[in-house]
């Protein structure tokens, strides 16, 4: 039954969904051709929850048209040894950078050329969220050429300072003792809890 509302796109995308949770992988892949980029997000989904999306449809989602498409194609990519969501850490939407930087950081170890970018993007980026992700990012991953990025990062705005200082978590040495006490200190109180729960791990 069609609900109040619903639209052609809508019925397809539903439609969709449910393919993937009855294991209907033909459905699921036919609508990665569709005109609508939410249905086309939805088999991208369709085909990983069936185990059926090939790391060739996942690279051709990663250049869709469409920024829904890239954001799900992108957090699809965790999991994913063949298939990396770098390349998005340079798209034009924030929201898909955003994404791109929080898969980065599920993925587990990272290339140089990789942390290089996020480094950028935890102390460059205009969107605080972009900062945020790439921060939390540089922290999952912990190599040390992202130090640098993190120990910046712990200046900037509440949310991204306070995500910074839990960043630090894998490193050591002066700079982060220092740091860590200076969050210590902050006026927010849950950038000076994440100080103290580093500095008091146990």
């Amino acid at each position: 039954m069609t609900e109040p509302g619903e639209g052609p796109q809508e019925l397809r995308r539903r439609d969709v969904v449910i393919a993937g949770h009855s294991g209907d992988e033909s459905a699921a892949r036919a609508a990665l051709e569709d005109v609508d980029p939410g249905v086309r997000a939805s088999a991208l989904g369709a085909l990983a929850r069936i185990g059926a999306l090939a790391d060739d449809e996942l690279h051709e989602a990663l250049l869709d048209p469409a920024p829904k498409v890239r954001m799900r194609a992108a957090a699809l990519t965790v999991g994913r040894k063949k298939v990396s969501p770098a390349p998005l850490l340079g798209d034009p939407s924030d929201d898909v950078v955003e994404t791109a930087a929080w898969a980065c950081g599920e993925r587990g170890p990272e290339g140089i050329d990789t942390v290089a970018r996020l480094s950028e993007l935890a102390t460059g980026h205009s969107n605080p969220l972009v900062r945020e992700a790439a921060v939390a990012a540089l922290g999952a991953i912990g190599h040390p050429d992202g130090l640098h990025a993190i120990l910046a990062a712990t200046t900037d705005r509440v949310a991204v300072r306070r995500r910074a200082v839990l960043a630090l978590a894998p490193f050591d040495g002066r700079e982060v003792e220092a740091a860590i006490h200076r969050a210590s200190q902050d006026r927010d109180w849950q950038t000076r809890d994440a100080a103290e729960l580093l500095a008091n791990p146990d």
